[in-house]
């Protein structure tokens, strides 16, 4: 596909033509269109576009199969689902639509159900208030994570590589997205180029062009034409977050915007990823944002997520750096429909849903508070002094984001702050305890103002993750479970008083609560909350915003057996109190719980458990049973009368006369000048985070249970086709956190003197290590070393470490983004701070031997 210099011009004019055209029209109807400053704007008031949401699939490919095999309704999943949007706040809604299984080889849209499924969901979220962006081609086969399917569509008689440069495949698109925006939604009556709440569209799902520039322009604009010959004036965005060497081909296509992604934390890495992360989202760059013709077009994110990472703090923060790279609207890939989210099967190192996921959804509702309240190009400067910024605070010590104004308080974990002004609040949401609201149940809850003296209140179930949801996951695998629970609830409130009224609303809600003081006990559900002595006509049939009072959706119970989810501690030092603590999931509040350590001199040790919060229940080893050795204990729980022990939950106790149960919690007790081993690569290679090279991972060496993780590099730098002109880093590093290892001898890390490490080049020839000691606070201190050919122990005194780059590990997508967190350490190493290990091939190597093969094996690491 080539063009002469006047097809080239001919089509540029066109395009500037349309495009004025496109923006005189929308500046005169409600439609969205983008200023001379690259700016989205509403037509009809001249505001700004913002918006923040979710990706979400339930019409079609895994999701839509699943519902059927589970025999779910798919507008019944799609109803729940859109309720909890709104709940959260979001309103903003993109997908790459799965054109193979609504088209054929040739192009043509096909009335299936499919899309009609999609026609529902846009119509479902339309009476919330959410405005969309679509994208029409997704060029995937319909199968992930399953094989695909036979689809009829033109991406699996192509692929995309061939779809991007084949003139029949080239054809398709232009018949079927022509078609696509014609098509008139079955619920609305209301064409997709016409409706109002589509405010963009973005032709296709991760292009990867590596064709020349001019093929690459007249390839958008062919693309652009056939979706304005259907007459719609909206703007069209392209991905221009890869294969950015094509940048101005992008530039000098007919199009408005671009649309952007951000994986942080990189993605698959099969299990929760522990650590401070928030160096990995201190800034979101674009090599290119200085660019002039950049600067005209519009910004938008596509897909974000803090992949394989549990814990709650981390999206507000991800939410100010896009503001203050000038990003409009953002959307989170991607929310899981909760009919499936027991299993995370659709997407294993995404996990997002309120019910099951309560703390990650509340962080996504601040930050969509964030994309809204946050002014464009916003900047509240580096990590860590942007910890707080507007009304928002994000913490990695306490797992923990939260929004505080006079009117909103919103918190992902339990929180010691105050709101200002408690009198003036209209909206809570939480997780745990706070000033406000004290709660033991392990789900979201939402109160909002209604009217003065009325409020409603809606709890969701308790969800406890019973696995790692992040690892390899199955349909037949639980790796949550919700459980029905009433639990106490306090609500401070001025508006409310004491001693309030609690009325049900949802269908099928008979509680009958008193509230004593401010006190009271509380199942899941939705409920009015009315000041003694006020009256109201509110029901629960009445709205109230995008919802309805009585309105409230979650899954029946899942929790079918007992569930005793404990981390021993792996080591811990001789003669020293030891807590443990364990989360026991009952259907019920057990009898009894109780800790039994079996290697004593006498009978075994009954240590009763105490439940401290929820299904949390805690004890201490006295120090007399923490003997040098190991320590062995189970844990056991009484329910209706009978007695289950754990790990292995079989129906007996150690104290029976024909205890068999060989299985046993187990902790290492050693003396306190002992070393601290960091890492063991027998135990602990799966959970190193690296970038995967050939020939690497555990090998056995001599003696029982030894080895030894190998790292093979062919080349420190290798060709990136998404980034071809970015900076050349000769660097292979990995990292490894060992918090959990280390817990247990925090209070003899002071004393240590050397980092000691066991490995050996993997070559016949010294290489240089740089290994260093990264603090949560996300400060690195390291060294170099020279590794022999032969295995042995190499040291770094202490006190000899220096500050060191931070390497972003994961690495993160788009991998334009920088590779080094450059943020330079403050002070000198606190032992007591640090949670992870940093190991660095490049550091230190001369010009002349960093285009060679490198590697190292590494069998442990130890503090001495």
């Amino acid at each position: 596909m080539t063009f002469t210099f006047r097809q080239r011009v001919t089509g540029y004019l066109a395009g500037l033509l349309l495009l004025f055209t496109t923006i005189a029209q929308s500046q005169k109807s409600a439609d969205v269109y983008v200023d001379n400053n690259g700016v989205m704007r509403w037509g009809h008031t001249k505001a700004e576009v913002k918006g923040f949401g979710i990706n979400y699939t339930v019409p079609f490919a895994h999701a839509y199969r699943v519902a059927k095999q589970l025999g779910i309704p798919h507008e019944q999943a799609i109803d729940h689902d859109v309720y909890h949007f709104a709940r959260l706040g979001f309103d903003a809604y993109r997908v790459h639509v799965w054109d193979t299984e609504i088209s054929d080889s040739l192009g043509n849209l096909l009335s299936n159900e499919h899309l009609r499924l999609f026609d529902y969901t846009l119509k479902k979220m339309k009476e919330r208030g959410m405005k969309f962006i679509i994208t029409p081609i997704a060029y995937w086969g319909n199968g992930w994570p399953e094989p695909d399917e036979k689809t009829p569509g033109f991406s699996r008689k192509y692929g995309k590589g061939p779809s991007l440069t084949n003139p029949d495949a080239i054809k398709a698109q232009e018949t079927y997205l022509y078609q696509f925006l014609n098509h008139v939604n079955t619920y609305t009556g209301i064409a997709y180029k016409d409706d109002p709440d589509i405010i963009a569209f973005e032709i296709s799902n991760e292009p990867h062009h590596n064709e020349a520039p001019q093929q690459v322009t007249g390839f958008i604009n062919r693309m652009v034409a056939a979706m304005r010959r259907s007459g719609t004036c909206k703007p069209i965005f392209y991905n221009i977050s890869h294969s950015i060497h094509l940048a101005d081909a992008y530039f000098n296509a007919n199009i408005q915007g671009g649309t952007f992604q951000w994986y942080p934390t990189g993605l698959g890495a099969r299990h929760e990823l522990r650590g401070n992360l928030l160096a990995n989202v201190d800034e979101y760059t674009i090599p290119f944002a200085n660019n002039p013709k950049f600067k005209k077009m519009a910004k938008i994110v596509y897909e974000f997520d803090a992949a394989d990472v549990g814990r709650s703090y981390i999206y507000p923060a991800m939410a100010r750096e896009f503001r203050e790279a000038g990003l409009q609207v953002a959307t989170h890939f991607s929310y899981d429909p909760t009919y499936m989210a027991y299993a995370n099967t659709e997407y294993d190192t995404h996990y997002m849903n309120l019910v099951y996921a309560p703390q990650k959804a509340l962080s996504l509702m601040i930050a969509s508070e964030v994309f809204h309240r946050v002014p464009l190009y916003k900047d509240y400067g580096p990590y860590p002094a942007n910890t707080s910024f507007d009304a928002f605070r994000v913490s990695y010590e306490q797992d923990l984001a939260e929004m505080v104004t006079d009117a909103k308080f919103i918190y992902t974990n339990h929180t010691t702050t105050t709101p200002p002004a408690v009198a003036r609040l209209a909206q809570i949401a939480g997780f745990g305890n706070s000033p406000v609201v004290t709660y033991e149940g392990r789900g979201a809850y939402f109160l909002d103002r209604l009217e003065a003296g009325v409020w409603r209140l809606e709890v969701l179930p308790d969800a406890i993750w019973v696995r790692d949801p992040f690892g390899r996951n199955s349909l037949k695998k639980e790796v949550a479970v919700v459980n029905w629970r009433s639990w106490p609830m306090s609500i401070n409130l001025p508006d409310l008083g004491d001693d309030y009224r609690i009325v049900p609303l949802n269908d099928g809600n008979t509680l009958s609560a008193t509230v004593t003081g401010k006190r009271f006990t509380v199942a899941p559900g939705t409920y009015l909350l009315v000041r003694k002595g006020t009256t109201t006509q509110l029901t629960g049939n009445s709205r109230w915003r995008n919802l309805t009072l009585k309105e409230f959706a979650a899954p029946v119970s899942t929790v079918k057996r007992t569930y005793v989810l404990h981390r021993p501690v792996p080591e811990v030092s001789v003669g020293q109190p030891v807590s443990l603590s364990a989360t026991v999931v009952t259907v019920n509040e057990p009898e009894a719980i109780e800790l039994v350590v079996t290697e004593t001199r006498s009978r075994p040790e009954v240590i009763r458990m105490d439940r401290s919060n929820g299904y949390t229940y805690t004890a201490t080893l006295p120090e007399r049973v923490v003997n040098e050795g190991f320590l062995r204990y189970y844990i056991t729980v009484k329910e209706n009368g009978g007695y289950r022990t754990y790990p292995s939950g079989l129906e007996t106790r150690p104290s029976d006369w024909d205890f068999y149960d060989p299985q046993a919690y187990s902790m290492r007790v050693v003396p306190r000048t002992a070393p601290v081993y960091l890492f063991e690569a027998a135990t602990d290679t799966d959970e190193l985070v690296r970038p995967w090279t050939p020939g690497s991972g555990l090998m056995p060496t001599e003696g029982p249970g030894k080895a030894e993780v190998r790292l093979p590099v062919e080349k420190l730098v290798v060709p990136d086709p998404e980034n071809r002109d970015g900076a050349r880093t000769y660097d292979y590093s990995f990292r490894y956190n060992f918090a959990p290892k280390v817990d247990g001898r925090r209070q003899d890390l002071a004393s240590m003197q050397r980092l000691v490490i066991q490995g050996r080049s993997l070559l016949d020839k010294p290489e240089k290590l740089q290994v260093a000691l990264v603090t949560k606070e996300g400060s690195a201190y390291g060294g170099l070393l020279t590794l022999e050919p032969k295995t042995g122990d190499y040291t770094l005194p202490l006190k000899d470490l220096k500050p060191v780059k931070v390497v972003s590990l994961p690495r993160p997508y788009p991998s334009f983004l920088p590779y080094y967190f450059d943020k330079p350490a403050s002070g000198s190493l606190d032992l007591s701070a640090i949670e992870s290990l940093q190991f660095s091939i490049g550091p230190g190597l001369p010009q002349s031997e960093r285009d060679g093969k490198h590697g190292v094996a590494i069998s442990s690491v130890r503090l001495e």
